[in-house]
């Protein structure tokens, strides 16, 4: 409700920019053909996942997670963190947030294990795990069409350096700070039974069936290089059908994400004025130009300080001019999407994420969260712009 409320502000805001004559009416026109396919997926990829979701297949694997770890802490751990990492790459940081959260949560809580390196490796691969692909997060969909539209391959060819580098530098913090507690064991053959994070989920094998071919075929179609609305609103299709027949009372309006639209939306026009008005020439002053370490480091560092000020979105949108090549492009995504580890209003992700933890009575204070992330944040964002110059277009061993 409380993300409803500012997005409307900013549409209303965002409104009378246009009302105004202060946005032209064109820039409108470009703005609207350049969102509508990305919030076109964004609508079908969260209608897809939360199905599959109340099918039971986040709960599957909850239930086998647990026995897979073979009673040691770290390994179920770090299973946990490959189930996070693929979740965040293939279905999107907010995917991780709302709906692996009360697994990570529930499975560590039936191994009789401390929650909070179990959250916290949650949220921070939600976040900085969202480098590889397009579609893992909203501000590489913006990248991938400034950048010409490049295929989801190319995209991968040009992250997958700092994108690895940002996955491990969390994990490596994690180990370290938690090594008591990942040194831990548990039993595997608990008689309590691993709570499904969805009430709504009910045993149905051919639902669940269903939904994991349809999740399986989706995953490469999304990097085939086909608009990715595409099969995205095609097994959103399917999936609903599928419902409206085995679990109608699933179908509300409430699967489409409303306030994140109308946030995004409002959020979008404001900063489009912003831009019109010349806030990427001033930001420019601050995170400068050129391709050599030092530089990339510079935008980087610039997109994760205004991440962590407001949001990583405007930051993007903001910074995005100033990033006129590839190199310099994947530089602000590097800041923008592993810089957010902070303020907890850094992402959305990392709200949704507090969110899930209240309700399951997880207690994660923001001071101690603020400084972790003050630490873990610099340390990801200089090793992954290291490898992004290491391994980039321009760099040593591109």
């Amino acid at each position: 409700m409380r993300l409803a409320i500012i997005g409307l502000v900013l549409l209303v805001a965002g409104g009378i920019t246009v009302a105004t004559g202060i946005l032209p009416w064109k820039e409108v026109a470009v703005l609207a053909d350049r969102v509508a396919p990305i919030l076109g997926f964004v609508i079908a990829m969260t209608v897809v996942t939360e199905l599959v979701s109340e099918a039971g297949a986040f709960q599957w694997i909850a239930r086998h997670l647990r026995a897979w770890g073979r009673g040691r802490s770290i390994l179920l751990w770090l299973l946990l963190a490959l189930f996070a990492t693929l979740s965040t790459v293939f279905l999107s940081l907010d995917t991780t947030a709302v709906l692996l959260t009360p697994v990570v949560v529930t499975v560590a809580r039936q191994a009789g294990l401390p929650v909070l390196p179990f959250a916290l490796t949650t949220v921070w691969l939600a976040n900085t795990a969202s480098l590889l692909l397009p579609i893992s997060n909203l501000t590489n969909l913006l990248a991938q069409h400034n950048l010409g539209g490049i295929s989801p391959a190319q995209f991968t060819q040009l992250m997958w350096a700092p994108s690895l580098a940002a996955v491990l530098v969390p994990l490596a913090f994690i180990a370290l700070v938690f090594r008591r507690e990942l040194r831990k064991t548990y039993t595997r053959d608990s008689t309590r039974p691993t709570q499904a994070p969805s009430s709504t989920a009910a045993a149905d094998k051919s639902l669940l069936l269903i939904s994991a071919v349809v999740l399986l075929l989706l995953l490469p179609a999304l990097v085939s290089g086909v608009a990715i609305w595409i099969p995205a609103t095609a097994a959103a299709v399917i999936l609903a059908g599928t419902f409206a027949v085995r679990r109608p009372r699933v179908l509300k309006v409430t699967l489409i994400p409303w306030s994140l639209l109308l946030f995004t939306c409002g959020l979008f026009l404001v900063v489009e004025a912003g831009q019109y008005l010349g806030a990427s020439v001033l930001l420019g002053q601050v995170a400068g130009q050129g391709n050599g370490f030092l530089e990339l480091l510079r935008l980087a560092m610039t997109g994760a300080l205004g991440s962590n000020v407001v949001n990583n979105l405007p930051a993007y949108l903001l910074a995005e001019p100033l990033a006129g090549n590839p190199e310099r492009m994947a530089a602000l995504l590097v800041g923008v999407n592993a810089g957010p580890l902070i303020t907890p209003w850094a992402s959305l992700a990392t709200l949704l994420w507090h969110d899930r933890l209240v309700r399951m009575n997880v207690l994660v204070k923001w001071r101690g969260y603020a400084v972790f992330g003050l630490i873990v944040a610099p340390l990801t964002i200089v090793a992954a712009v290291g490898a992004l110059a290491a391994f980039g277009p321009g760099g040593l061993f591109g």
